[in-house]
């Protein structure tokens, strides 16, 4: 595949995220993250959750010191901070925080307390889905730690796609793995991990709309649990 460092239009950039989604979908994550350094160089970031470091490790082995951007919320697990922490200090990544305009106080003020139990949507559109946006203005492509088994939402997800919303392409290295393609990864190169998924949490997102999983449940099932509400808008 040709790859090049030169400006691409909306259309150019879409068509080649989509010949990228059909060639490289049976490529290891090495190789499709290869792909889009080799393609887009500084314009590539990684975004992670603090789930896990799993594809900022990856990334790492492809282009070390690469920039990992994270969402402070405000409102995380002090274990997810501390893997945060813990990720830019072990790993040759360059952690980048992002934050909301507002503070959650400042956020209380405005729209009064526990917005997040009287409209999730507006919530985590302001904690999350502007604060991304605006976080990767500089980027033309962002990798995700998306996987199909997930959940139904996440099951058509490409290895590489076209994000419309911002117009850039997106990347999801592990689309295909498992969560024992997952663990086997961690338990081979010492990947770090939130402490949380040892304590009954399959996802992790803001403490107070994230609940343990019980048997049976898929793993985002702790997620906005007794609401309609599967995705924060960052993926959907």
């Amino acid at each position: 595949m040709t790859t090049d460092q030169k400006p691409r239009t909306d259309d150019e950039l879409r068509a080649l995220a989509e010949r990228a989604g059909r060639e490289l979908e049976n490529a290891p994550a090495l190789e499709i993250l290869r792909w889009a350094v080799d393609t887009f160089g500084a314009g590539f970031c990684v975004t992670s959750s603090m789930e896990d470091a799993v594809v900022a490790h990856l990334a790492s082995r492809v282009r070390p010191g690469v920039d990992v951007v994270f969402l402070d919320t405000g409102y995380h697990f002090p274990e997810t901070i501390g893997t945060r922490d813990a990720v830019a200090a072990v790993l040759d990544v360059d952690v980048i925080t992002l934050t909301p305009r507002q503070t959650v106080a400042e956020q209380d003020a405005e729209y009064g307390p526990r917005l997040h139990d009287r409209d999730p949507d507006l919530c985590c559109a302001l904690r999350k889905v502007r604060p991304l946006e605006e976080g990767l203005e500089n980027y033309r492509a962002w990798a995700t730690g998306l996987r199909r088994n997930e959940s139904p939402t996440r099951a058509n997800t490409p290895v590489v796609g076209w994000d419309e919303k911002r117009r850039k392409v997106k990347v999801s290295p592990i689309a295909r793995w498992t969560q024992d393609d997952v663990d086997a990864y961690v338990t081979e190169h010492g990947v770090l991990t939130n402490p949380l998924l040892m304590d009954g949490y399959a996802s992790i997102g803001c403490a107070p709309c994230t609940r343990r999983v019980l048997e049976g449940e898929d793993a985002r099932a702790g997620r906005w649990a007794g609401r309609a509400k599967t995705e924060c808008g960052l993926h959907g």
